[in-house]
């Protein structure tokens, strides 16, 4: 046996590997990978053979380098390595790395991984090896009676049928053990040549000669070891092999006749074609071959005539294509003439003129039989086993195709083998029929009418008709042989013939029974079908369908039209060519046949016509039903009904499809739709993601249950195989599948998305990302962003950096607003909170945050957690709040630590963009994260996000009309606001921010808060803070004194002693009356507006109170109520009327005109009244409270007697957030009392000397006006007074109000005087006060 050098292994190996590496694919290969570091080296290699990017070329090869390298060695990781080896143009790794799988695995590298390369490189060593068992072959097939009386100097090896069929057990169950035997001869040869080829590969020294290693033959008594002798080394040219590996027992089978003189002393062989044991995905692209044909001796011709028709046919079949079978039958006609092979073989090879005449006779025997006819079937048409025509071919899981008997046969026999490949079926269970092949085999005979015999031993039989059965095999011991007609046909022409003629509806519909069961035998005959399948018993069938009215006579109908569908397009365009069929068979899907719904997805109507047919609501009844309730089709009702629905909603306009979402919804078919997420069939699987997304993005309310009850890991595996748009669709669905409003949940999901499957998620996504449409781009980013964050966020990560690239780049791109906008929104929902309906949070929460919550308690009132029960409510509420911090607080450290802050780059050019949308998502996004700046360790980061960002926060706040947004600009300035830089940088525009933090202030706490920050350290009690400004005044001095004032919205009413009351308007800086009334007899003395009736109340000493409509343009009367006392103060709240008689105590006016008369031991001077509860204060400085709905009574302050002979009466009292305010005079030094209203406790007093006659809160002040005509203004906080007003010098204050803003005081005096004053706090930009501010 000649040496092998290195340039041969190199070259064979390195041919094998530049092949592999040319195929469209690997991924047929990686379904042996079992472990997961294999799988995610095979797809970081997958990607480098398809990318066209170096870097990500070079980052794949490294990675999976290492992943293979840090791992045990296997078979197919040494697979990987060679060909990474190969990439890397590293020869001698590569062929190591492949001849390291013969020495692992050498059966699994020969049979599936490389058997190309084992015919190249190992097959032409092992001769020693086939010839010692070729020897004990024959002896053990020598003892077989079947096979005629054979010379003694010759061994004749015939097919393996014929052998099989005629041996005996005991020679069957030595040839299995023989088979076993030489498996492991071969396996440990293998591991020799490996050991030699390895040594001739790490040979440097060129003149040293490697020797062969000696063979091990084993068999089961002993073990010999044969080498070659010089002189009778073989030249490897000498062997021709073509197809795969040599198995001694199954030779037979593969080569026609093969001769060995027992002395060795001659050889006549013939080109040999050996069955290869290889995976399906190998074998069924092999090319199919003839065998050459030889005959010994004339002695021999009897044997060899005998046998010819099971050799001769001997063809492996495969479940090709259509169009692939077509092919090959065109290529029948045209093969290279047998002679022509056996002349090439002659230059070849000397053979004797006797063995050269007898070949030349029986190739022309076999020419007559196959290639001489145009009517010879195709070899994929005939089985291998019995060489007939197949009658019911089924297909098996090595891809090789057999008759249903004769395999059935062979299996009983014992064999767990495929008979062709020799590989072992891992069940026993055979699958259907394979009609793909049945139709073709019809369409064939259709088209050659002169039928083909259904043997060969008899070539010149006579032409039976195409309905006529084929004929059974004349061995009477065998299934295989057996006919497949039972007597039959005449009974199903019959039926036929019925469908199609009789007028007579009852023959008919029993015609569909007869055929429905026919259809269903095992072994009704391929042209029976074909016949069926014409045009005129398929409209046989749907006359039946128009006029039958029998359900089970109408289901057998559809269910022969459906199998017929599937598999022949014809009858699909048959049923097609008129539209009123189409209509007849949608009608009785509706009506409640719901196997129609099978045959309406085969007829593949447009989308247009889909709409049209109205059939959503019979889909959904489909869906909900339970499987075993529904007929078993060629494909499943449920199946058809979510690709028909999926393709509806895909394709519908967004009325429609939104219509659609929510029947889906209000039918509850959810958890029956995301049943199909685990569905068999991909295609289905990817139309529930459609139809599924649809209904969240409809109503997001649905999320939680598809949450909950989805399995992921099916849609992920489904991911590799769609195509861009459904890979999007899938991306999109998992993105909104977790806007869940539990954060605990969406990790447990996330988690999930990451972990299950058989490929690397996040690598997938990576891949996929940097392939992606720029619209599509953010959603990718931000699920691989999530992913990538639910752990600790680590220093480096190349998927957090892709991610925050990506989007970064789409939000920059202004020539795809679309994908701006997506971006935007996608940075906002990474905050993590999501309402029930999975709308984020994030603006809503930093309202709250600004103390605007109630929007953001409305919203959480009306979808808190409505799907969480109750009890998780109570118990663990607060972890979901701490799990949705810290997921804001590492979301938002990566965000805004890329790159040291690009993000807010390019969030200040969003916030100038012409997109309204764009402008909204951005300003949340950067509040949010300019707030959690603050919250956040300061890494120098802040800096660079208040140069992008402060000058568009300021322009906002000062710009913005809506409160929102004033507020969350204010919440960002905040922030800045802390850090003395920010502060400087704010110094240009003081005196704008100030202005509207007072504008603020009463509605806004955190307005309040950076009030406190400004005043912080500043003298309050000068006046260089408040500045009250004193605005021009009206006098109504003719109309006496000014008893009471009221502000409601832009007006001011006021009440005068003379019974008149008047209209202002407060808009502007000067008083202008817009209307006077005088219905009261005499004095107004309190007016009060009742707020959400928009009423105003006014109470007069005439014994009246009447009630004025001041929504309109002027005020009218609509009610006088008769008080039937005089009214000297005048209290309203909701429906209670409240007010101070004539006399003692206080009385409650009561709906039927009367009244109740309360605290009747006290003449009171004053009322306050709040939810229900009724403050007096009296003329003896005491001080009641009384709760309207118990007429209880509580003294919040006892009375004293008069000092020195003078009375002091509590003359004003407020209430205000939850604090009481009573005023009088300064007898006993503390003129003004503050109480808690809660516990009574009294929380300070105010050490003013003013005589205090009227009294007005503010949220930060306390004003009061004094006897004189002097108003103090006190800080509510600190207790000290910070502002004096004189407004009269002639009289007293009266009353005084304040405006909703607290921006406007109005003051009305005893000698008629009606003033206001204006509110504004000073600038306060000294550099004096700004220093010491920033210190």
């Amino acid at each position: 046996m000649t040496t092998t050098t290195t340039s041969q292994i190199l070259r064979h190996t390195t041919a094998f590997i530049s092949e592999t590496l040319s195929e469209t694919e690997l991924l047929p290969r990686s379904d042996k990978i079992t472990l997961k570091p294999q799988k995610i080296a095979f797809e970081s290699l997958e990607t480098a053979i398809s990318t066209a990017t170096p870097n990500v070329r070079f980052s794949s090869l490294r990675i999976t380098k290492q992943l293979l390298l840090s791992h045990p060695e296997s078979p197919f990781s040494s697979f990987l390595l060679s060909l990474l080896y190969g990439l890397e143009n590293q020869a001698i790794n590569a062929a190591i790395s492949l001849l390291n799988i013969f020495h692992s695995d050498p059966s699994l590298a020969r049979s599936e991984i490389a058997p190309a390369l084992f015919e190249d490189l190992f097959l032409v060593h092992l001769i020693p090896v086939h010839e010692w068992f070729n020897e004990q072959r024959s002896t053990i097939c020598s003892s077989s009676t079947s096979t005629s009386d054979y010379s003694c100097e010759f061994s004749l090896v015939l097919p393996c049928t014929k052998l099989l069929s005629n041996m005996s057990e005991g020679q069957a169950s030595e040839l299995k053990e023989l088979e076993s035997t030489y498996e492991k001869v071969v396996d440990e040869n293998c591991r020799l040549l490996v050991k030699y080829f390895k040594e001739v590969l790490e040979n440097k020294d060129e003149n040293k000669l490697i020797n062969l290693p000696p063979f091990t033959l084993r068999n089961s008594e002993k073990v010999d070891t044969f080498e070659y002798s010089e002189d009778e080394k073989i030249e490897k040219e000498d062997l021709v092999l073509q197809n795969g590996r040599y198995n001694p027992i199954w030779a037979e089978g593969e080569r026609s006749v093969e001769f060995y003189s027992r002395s060795g002393s001659s050889k006549s062989k013939s080109q040999t074609f050996y069955p290869q044991r290889v995976s399906p995905e190998i074998f069924t692209n092999q090319k199919s071959f003839r065998r050459l044909i030889e005959s010994p001796s004339p002695s021999m011709d009897s044997e060899l005539d005998s046998s010819l028709e099971d050799n001769s046919a001997y063809y492996s079949s495969s479940s090709e294509s259509e169009a692939k079978v077509q092919e090959k039958n065109k290529r029948t006609a045209v093969l290279e003439p047998r002679q022509s092979q056996i002349q090439k073989q002659k230059e070849k090879q000397p053979i004797s003129a006797e063995s050269s005449s007898v070949t030349g006779s029986l190739i022309a025997d076999f020419d007559n039989l196959h290639g001489g006819g145009k009517h010879t079937p195709p070899k994929d048409f005939v089985c291998p086993i019995t060489s007939n025509i197949f009658d019911d071919p089924v297909t098996l899981e090595t891809g090789q195709t057999y008759e249903r008997r004769a395999i059935l046969e062979w299996m009983d026999r014992g064999n767990s083998t495929c008979p062709i490949t020799r590989q072992k079926l891992h069940s026993t269970q055979l699958p259907k029929t394979n009609y793909v092949l049945k139709r073709l085999i019809a369409s064939w005979q259709e088209h050659n009418p002169i039928s083909v015999p259904n043997q060969y031993e008899n070539p010149h039989s006579e032409v039976e008709p195409i309905m006529k059965p084929i004929r059974p095999s004349t061995s009477p011991n065998s299934v295989i042989g057996k006919a497949t007609i039972d007597g039959t046909i005449s009974e199903l022409r019959h039926a036929i013939t019925n469908l199609c003629m009789s007028e007579v509806l009852e023959e008919s519909e029993m015609a569909v029974i007869q055929i429905e069961r026919f259809w269903h035998e095992a072994y009704m005959d391929v042209d029976i079908k074909t016949t069926i399948s014409r045009s005129p018993v398929i409209n046989g069938f749907m006359e039946i369908l128009f006029n039958s009215v029998d359900p089970h006579v109408l289901k057998a109908t559809i269910f022969l039209l459906s199998e017929m569908g599937s598999t022949d397009k014809d009858v699909i365009q048959t049923l097609t060519r008129v539209d009123y069929d189409v209509e007849c068979i949608v009608a009785l899907f509706k009506k409640g046949l719901v196997e129609a719904v099978v045959l309406i997805y085969l007829l593949r109507p447009s989308t247009v016509s889909l709409a049209d047919m109205d059939m959503v609501n019979s889909l959904i009844k489909v869906i909900k039903k339970k499987e075993e309730d529904l007929l078993k089709m060629c494909l499943k009702p449920k199946t058809a009904s979510v690709l028909l629905l999926g393709q509806i909603l895909g394709s519908s306009e967004e009325s429609i499809g939104s219509s659609i979402a929510n029947t889906v919804i209000s039918e509850k078919a959810i958890e029956s739709i995301v049943g199909s997420l685990e569905a068999e069939w991909a295609e289905e699987r990817i139309a529930t993601v459609g139809i599924l997304l649809r209904c969240m993005q409809e109503d997001g309310k649905c999320r939680n249950t598809i949450a909950d009850k989805a399995e992921l890991a099916p849609v992920l595996e489904c991911f590799m195989g769609a195509g861009d748009g459904e890979r999007f669709e899938i991306v999109h669905f998992l993105s909104e599948l977790i806007k869940l409003n539990r954060r605990t949940f969406i990790e447990q999901v996330l988690h999930i998305i990451k972990d299950e499957g058989s490929f690397n998620t996040m690598h997938t996504l990576l891949v996929y990302l940097q392939n992606a449409l720029q619209d599509q781009c953010p959603v990718v980013a931000g699920l691989l962003l999530q992913l990538d964050l639910l752990v600790e966020p680590r220093k480096m990560s190349i998927y957090r950096e892709e991610a925050m690239d990506t989007l970064i780049s789409c939000l920059r791109n202004s020539e795809f607003p679309t994908a701006q906008i997506e971006a935007a929104e996608t940075i906002v929902s990474l905050q993590g909170r999501f309402s029930a309906s999975g709308k984020p949070l994030t603006r809503a929460f930093l309202l709250k945050r600004t103390g605007l919550d109630k929007s953001y308690q409305t919203l959480m009132r009306m979808e808190q957690l409505r799907n969480i029960p109750r009890e998780f409510e109570e118990t663990t509420q607060w972890e979901e709040e701490k799990a949705a911090d810290d997921w804001e607080r590492k979301m938002a450290f990566v965000l805004v630590s890329h790159e040291f802050g690009l993000l807010f780059e390019a969030l200040a050019e969003g916030l100038k963009s012409r997109y309204a949308e764009l402008r909204s998502a951005c300003f949340v996004s950067a509040t949010w994260l300019i707030h959690m700046l603050s919250i956040l360790p300061d890494t120098g980061i802040r800096g660079a996000a208040r140069v992008c960002l402060l000058k568009h926060f300021i322009s906002i706040f000062k710009s913005a009309k809506d409160t929102e947004d004033k507020a969350l600009s204010l919440l960002a300035l905040n922030t800045f606001i802390h850090d003395p830089e920010g502060l400087q940088d704010l110094n240009f525009c003081m005196k704008e921010i100030m202005k509207g933090l007072r504008e603020l202030k009463k509605s806004l706490p955190l307005a309040f808060e950076i009030l406190k920050v400004f005043s912080k350290g500043h003298d309050s009690s000068s006046q260089d803070f408040w500045n009250h400004k004193e605005l021009p005044q009206v006098d109504c001095s003719e109309n006496g004194e000014v008893l009471s004032i009221v502000f409601f919205k832009d007006k001011i009413f006021s009440g005068h002693s003379d019974g008149i009351i008047k209209v202002w308007t407060g808009r502007g800086s000067i008083l202008h009356l817009m209307q006077e009334v005088r219905e009261h007899t005499k004095a107004v003395t309190s007016l009060a507006i009742f707020q959400s009736g928009e009423r105003l109340y006014s109470g007069s000493l005439d014994r009246k109170t009447r009630v004025w409509s001041v929504n309109d343009d002027e005020m009218h009367c609509i009610q006088a109520l008769e008080m039937k006392d005089q009214v000297h103060n005048l209290v309203v709240d909701k429906s209670i009327l409240s007010y101070i008689p004539q006399g003692a105590g206080v009385k409650v006016h009561l709906s039927n005109g009367g009244s109740k008369l309360l605290n009747s031991s006290k003449y009171v001077k004053c009322l306050a009244l709040v939810h229900g509860k009724l403050y007096c204060g009296c003329h003896d400085n005491s001080i009641q409270e009384i709760d309207l709905a118990t007429e209880t009574l509580v003294s919040i302050q006892g009375g004293s007697r008069k000092l020195l002979g003078k009375s002091n009466p509590v003359n004003a009292l407020q209430v205000h957030n939850g604090v009481i305010y009573s005023a009088s005079s300064s007898l006993d030094g503390a003129a003004v009392k503050i109480w808690d209203s809660s516990d009574y406790s009294l929380l300070g007093s105010l050490p003013t000397m003013l005589d205090v006659r009227a009294m007005a809160i503010s949220s930060e002040l306390i004003y009061l006006g004094g006897k004189g005509g002097t108003v103090e203004i006190w800080d509510r906080e600190k207790h000290n007074r910070v502002e004096i007003l004189q407004v009269s010098t002639n009289g007293k204050i009266n009353c005084m109000v304040l405006d909703g803003n607290e921006e406007v005081l109005v003051i009305g005096t005893s000698d008629g005087q009606i003033q206001k004053r204006s509110q504004q706090t000073a600038c306060l930009v000294g550099e004096k006060w700004m220093e010491d501010l920033i210190k």
